[in-house]
């Protein structure tokens, strides 16, 4: 959940008779080029005009947590997956107080946190890292809307941004994570020729090694929980890795599913023109973006998310999220870059 919605406090007229609308887009990971591309409900007409998938900016919600705190946090060094946090009421900077969409759960990993959505734990990351430091990582994953918001907390670490993304930036940055950190600027387009087969323009993708491929993995395997067993555990597909993230924000004006497979990246938005509560048991976001990455799914082969080299695996006290030792009686194992292991529960 978001702690603003300005987009909406603009678009605040309320229109008798609103029908919910919907984008999304696919990128191929292999590619880097879109393959899908959907930019409204309804008739498609010439008139129609308005693609919402590539030129409507929307709240994020929880979907920006991903890109804003596990991003920068891995690749820097700043979080693990085993990190812990007290999710608990907090008074940040400014008199900002967010509030969880749940109960508060008091000390919690940053992968418990991502898979139930907790706030407090990402807030609590990104002021560590500085609001400025996940724009700067925002951008260079190809999201050109959030300058205005480079010291707004609450944009940066749960997606209460000033104008909002949209779904096809949002679609690029979490395919940055699934192409083993290479952002590639979502393409439409190899070529066009004319009729004489002359190139009179040519696409061309510009690339940059955003973050380790190790963290990349790492993420890919948090955003796995989710599917697993956290708040998309509809969007699972048979024989196949699949990373997700929903997103909600105030008065669910915005619901979204981003999330992708060793295939396809894809995110999907679901709302109304103006402010309007979406009124759906579950998320008709992930809805969407079930039915149609299972259908595109149904002929490829089952895959995993390929290992890098240099990833390792800890035995991980539950409660302090270090290095478990005999004296520990709540244990799991968690995933971690080389280098990034925590030192042994005291």
């Amino acid at each position: 959940m978001v702690q603003k919605s300005s987009d909406y406090t603009r678009k605040s007229k309320k229109v008798d008779g609103a029908t919910s609308q919907a984008a999304m887009v696919i990128i191929d990971n292999a590619t880097g080029y879109v393959v899908g591309v959907e930019g409204g409900l309804g008739e498609k007409t010439e008139s129609r005009g308005l693609n919402r998938a590539t030129q409507s900016t929307r709240q994020t919600g929880s979907s920006i947590k991903p890109l804003t705190s596990l991003v920068p946090g891995i690749n820097e060094g700043i979080i693990t997956a085993a990190t812990i946090y007290n999710d608990n009421a907090t008074q940040f900077q400014g008199n900002y107080e967010p509030k969880d969409y749940n109960a508060f759960k008091g000390l919690i990993s940053i992968r418990s946190a991502v898979t139930t959505s907790q706030n407090i734990p990402f807030v609590k990351v990104v002021t560590e890292l500085t609001p400025s430091k996940s724009t700067d990582y925002l951008q260079k994953m190809g999201v050109t809307t959030v300058e205005k918001d480079r010291n707004v907390l609450a944009a940066l670490s749960i997606g209460g941004f000033t104008d909002g993304i949209t779904p096809l930036e949002m679609a690029g940055a979490y395919a940055t994570i699934a192409n083993n950190g290479v952002y590639r600027r979502p393409m439409f387009y190899t070529k066009v020729t004319d009729t004489d087969g002359n190139v009179v323009l040519e696409g061309k993708q510009n690339s940059e090694q955003v973050i380790s491929e190790q963290a990349a993995y790492v993420i890919k395997d948090i955003l796995k929980s989710v599917v697993q067993s956290g708040t998309a555990t509809y969007c699972r597909i048979s024989g196949m890795d699949v990373a997700a993230k929903t997103g909600t924000t105030n008065e669910d004006y915005d619901r979204w599913l981003c999330g992708f497979t060793p295939y396809y990246t894809a995110a999907v938005w679901y709302g109304y023109e103006y402010g309007e509560k979406v009124v759906f048991r579950g998320n008709p976001a992930g809805k969407i973006w079930d039915e149609v990455m299972t259908d595109i799914h149904k002929d490829l082969e089952g895959k995993k998310f390929e290992q890098p080299e240099n990833i390792v695996v800890a035995a991980i006290c539950r409660k302090t999220g270090k290095v478990a030792t005999g004296a520990c009686s709540d244990t799991y194992p968690e995933m971690f870059v080389k280098g990034s292991v925590p030192s042994k529960c005291e």
